[in-house]
């Protein structure tokens, strides 16, 4: 691969990041934290607007979202309710303050994970499940502080939720 930025291909930058990461702070905590962030935040945009095009879709064709004419079915709450503005500037500007609430929690939460596991296996000098289920406990219950009705029980919930998830992934992720 050449070095010379001038003669470079795109390709030959993609093929870049597999050797190291989108970003360089200095720190490999910062890049990781960094890293982890910008990608669990297009993973939340795209999982909201792909959300609210399932519902307007579904709408749209006159069912609720299990499959039943709307006649027949209860009303739902709306997961955006300020989506169905006055005119399409206040619609569009709905959708773009969700999409961009729901990619910075996504964000935050991959992001502290992301910093916590790595600050675990510095502190204790080893990475296993242990570090990934106290990470993951973390992260679900300020993830559960993030909601806005968080209570006590949903910040256990959150909190037991995580820790399952993350060292369930993480032990699978050593069987394959």
């Amino acid at each position: 691969m050449s070095n010379n930025l001038e003669t470079r291909t795109l390709f030959d930058e993609l093929r870049s990041f597999d050797k190291g990461g989108l970003f360089d702070f200095g720190h490999p905590l910062l890049n990781r934290v960094t890293e982890s962030f910008v990608k669990a935040a297009g993973i939340g945009a795209l999982q909201a607007v792909s959300r609210e095009a399932y519902f307007t879709a579904v709408e749209g064709a006159g069912m609720d979202s299990g499959g039943t004419p709307e006649i027949t079915a209860p009303k739902k709450h709306q997961r955006f309710p300020d989506l169905r503005g006055d005119t399409n500037t206040k619609s569009v500007e709905a959708l773009v303050k969700n999409t961009g609430k729901e990619s910075l929690q996504w964000g935050l939460a991959a992001g502290m994970y992301s910093g916590l596991t790595y600050g675990l296996k510095e502190a204790r000098g080893t990475h296993d499940w242990k570090n990934s289920a106290v990470a993951g406990a973390i992260t679900g219950m300020a993830l559960a502080l993030t909601s806005e009705d968080s209570s006590h029980e949903q910040m256990v919930q959150s909190a037991i939720t995580g820790a399952a998830i993350s060292t369930a992934a993480n032990l699978l992720s050593g069987i394959f």
